[in-house]
């Protein structure tokens, strides 16, 4: 079906339900539970409905079973190779399931607790789309979207399309362009925003302008609602800003990565690329700004008009602005020792509704009022030097006019190089801390401005920064002020992150680690190596009572590019999704489990009072963590009696913080029970009250305790537990036993 050129606001429909595509299909539950607009606008903790979990774009979950105590014990409990191709995938879970994109138009509905196959669709790809498109970018699928009973997505041929989740049938499709004459890369998914599905696209240069748009279509139906295109035409706002360049050959603004919503301000926050070629003397001259290239759109919903734009950089080096939009409602007071450009209208310490974040490759942090478009404060993070400066007052950016193309074979060094800086791979945002994570690398490139007709006109040769041998880093900055709270540096070039209600912020880099930080110190406190990138976007979700951790490792552009700087690494490239989650018995795999499954049932059934006086047998264990398997060795090193009554709390509050120490006879009769810290928060000597905890780190991942227990006739050993919260109680995971008798 051809598609037709659209005036701004234009409303067409062009739902077409078809059996379309190969669909392999397994038995699932029937009473499956629509998902509305309010679901999405406020996600349930155990469910990740979308690209970054929520509409926001924070990358976060409140999840917090797994945490900075007990990180240390997380395994893998199921993985599962995914299709060929380069594979950046985001899981979205509901429901206890998985719904995986798969590179090349594949998507699989798993069961989240074991991974075991449901259904899977695979698309029929037109054998030519290779021949129309960017090469191998159509492989991408990065993220799915989800309302009512459908799983929905973009192609690779430029459709939008719907599923049934329970099935994987499909539902309906709907054809945005015709590949053949407007190409576009369709290698993200949409967002649904008030029941419109809204999606963006890379668009080829061969597509032409018309190929360069945002679309809305109706959930339920896939009626194209709006579309907006990123360029402006003639006598349209913005069509001065390029000159004499005639329409047709205004080319590539995209929009390829994943939108923002505010529901209350209605608005949908967007961004674009750079042009096609980049240097700006080959279209118009480096004096015209090319709107709406390299700039946030602030979007109505209902129609797709432009309520405010704010251009990032006029871009003569493919350092595009399209990443994830944080929508944050925060104090807005930038330290002038931290931030560069800060607005002099500013308040200090008023409260705003802003963007923030590095939306582009620069790797400069933006905020904006995301109501006005207002400039607000911004500031480098890594090595630059293609914006000059900034007006505070207006927002305007100036670009260093030493590394600006003026004519063919001129050559600059450019800071950062045209993989970022930043790239695609996404920070995330805690509101435990109001700071933004964000993974950067120190980049530059020697470049060349060519007239070959290539995507870009652009020969490039990317080198690590000056000054530095570390290509990877993780920044933690706050929201409100702009400092950087804490920095980790690295060899590998780092990959997405997800910040967690545990306190916890997972990531990880090119070269196959995956890690947990701590959110306040940036300390490493677990990591693994799966051995090949980690291209795809971690998330984390509960199902079963249990959180998980999900992330998937692949082949990507920008790991090639990245690994070629850091030849000493050399992970492998296979396609797999990792799911994670805490070892129930991480001191014996063999030991069995725990009778008790609940601390309240344990409070309730043992009793626990020794009365003053009494006689008290202090013992001291040391607990042996190993980072990787998430494993711990216990031993009892040391004992004493002591003469002292122990204080029991009457209502004793228990925390993922905490251990639980359970005494038994040798009838396997539990006959006591104590309530400990855990080792993993302490950082030196803790000393301890009444006898509840002493304990001191001897080396990383060793930490002696010393656990008072009342000296109880027939004691036989202890069992350690580690509680997890679920459904409201607390449930006892085995993870030690430790004979006292």
């Amino acid at each position: 079906m051809p598609t037709a050129r659209f005036s701004y606001g234009a409303i067409v429909a062009l739902a077409v339900p078809l059996a379309f595509g190969a669909v392999s299909l397994r038995a699932q539950s029937s009473d499956f539970v629509p998902v509305t607009d309010a679901m999405l606008q406020d996600p349930a903790p155990e469910d990740w409905l979308m690209w970054r979990r929520t509409l926001d774009g924070w990358g976060y979950s409140p999840l917090d079973e797994i945490d900075r105590g007990n990180v240390g014990r997380l395994r893998m409990v199921w993985s599962r190779g995914l299709g060929p191709g380069l594979q950046q995938g985001t899981p979205l879970v509901y429901g206890g399931v998985m719904y995986m994109p798969n590179p090349r138009d594949v998507i699989q509905a798993l069961d989240a607790v074991t991974g075991d196959l449901r259904w899977e669709y695979r698309r029929d790809r037109p054998d030519d789309l290779e021949d129309y498109m960017l090469g191998v970018l159509t492989d991408l699928n990065r993220n799915l979207a989800i309302h009512g009973a459908q799983i929905i997505d973009t192609s690779g041929d430029d459709y939008v399309f719907a599923l049934d989740a329970a099935t994987g049938e499909l539902a309906w499709e709907t054809e945005i362009l015709d590949y053949r004459v407007n190409p576009a890369n369709q290698s993200s998914g949409p967002i649904v925003a008030d029941g419109k599905i809204i999606s963006g696209r890379g668009c080829t240069p061969r597509g032409g302008p018309d190929a360069c748009v945002i679309v809305a279509h109706d959930a339920a139906t896939g009626a194209e609602l709006w579309r907006r295109r990123t360029i402006p035409a003639p006598g349209e706002p913005g069509d001065e800003s390029w000159g004499g360049v005639p329409f047709e050959e205004r080319r590539h603004v995209g929009a390829w990565m994943v939108p923002s919503y505010d529901p209350a301000l209605n608005l949908v926050y967007v961004g674009t690329s750079v042009t096609s070629p980049a240097p700006k003397f080959l279209i118009g001259g480096a004096d015209l700004k090319h709107l709406y290239h390299n700039s946030t759109l602030a979007l109505d919903a209902d129609t797709g008009e432009i309520v405010w734009y704010y251009q990032h950089l006029n871009d003569s080096w493919d350092l595009d602005h399209p990443f994830e939009r944080l929508l944050v409602d925060t104090a807005v007071r930038p330290d002038p020792a931290a931030v560069e450009w800060i607005n002099p209208r500013l308040q200090p310490g008023e409260e705003r509704r802003v963007m923030t974040g590095i939306p582009g490759k620069t790797g400069i942090v933006y905020t904006l009022d995301r109501e006005t478009g207002e400039f607000l404060w911004a500031t480098p993070t890594v090595a630059q030097n293609v914006v000059a400066g900034i007006d505070g007052a207006t927002g305007a950016v100036s670009e260093n006019s030493e590394v600006v193309f003026r004519s063919e074979g001129q050559e600059v060094f450019a800071c950062p190089t045209l993989v970022g800086g930043k790239d695609w791979e996404a920070g995330a945002y805690s509101p435990l801390t109001n700071a933004m994570y964000m993974p950067l690398r120190n980049a530059c490139a020697r470049m060349v401005a060519t007239n070959d007709g290539s995507l870009y006109g652009l020969g490039v040769r990317t080198q690590i920064a000056p000054g530095t041998d570390q290509v990877g880093t993780v920044q933690a900055i706050s929201a409100e002020t702009g400092r950087v709270l804490w920095k980790h540096e690295q060899r590998a070039a780092t990959s997405s992150l997800l910040a967690t209600g545990g306190g916890l912020v997972f990531g990880g880099d090119h070269n196959g680690r995956f890690r947990a930080f701590d959110h306040e110190t940036g300390e490493v406190l677990w990591e693994i190596n799966l051995g090949s990138p980690l291209t795809g976007f971690p998330i984390t979700y509960a199902a079963g009572g249990r959180q998980y951790v999900a992330v998937s490792t692949g082949r990507s552009l920008t790991s090639g590019a990245f690994n070629r700087l850091t030849p000493e690494l050399r992970p492998s490239d296979g396609n797999t999704l990792f799911v994670f989650a805490l070892d129930s018995v991480a001191g014996n795999a063999l030991m069995d489990p725990p009778r008790l499954r609940t601390f309240q049932d344990l409070v309730g059934s043992v009793t626990q009072n020794p009365g003053p006086g009494r006689r008290v047998r202090e013992i001291q264990v040391r607990l042996t963590r190993a980072t990787v398997t998430g494993k711990a060795a216990v031993e009892l090193v040391g004992e004493r009696v002591v003469e002292r009554g122990l204080r029991r709390e009457r209502r004793p509050e228990i925390s993922p913080n905490h251990l639980v120490v359970v005494v038994l006879n040798e009838k396997d009769v539990e006959i006591d029970w104590r309530l400990l810290l855990h080792p993993g928060i302490l950082r030196a000597e803790a000393p301890g009250a009444d006898g509840r905890l002493r304990g001191r780190v001897v080396e990383r991942d060793v930490v002696d305790l010393w656990i008072a227990i009342p000296d109880l006739p027939g004691a036989d050993r202890i069992h350690i537990h580690s509680p997890r919260r679920a459904d409201g109680k607390y449930l006892l995971d085995l993870i030690a036993e430790v004979p006292i008798g």
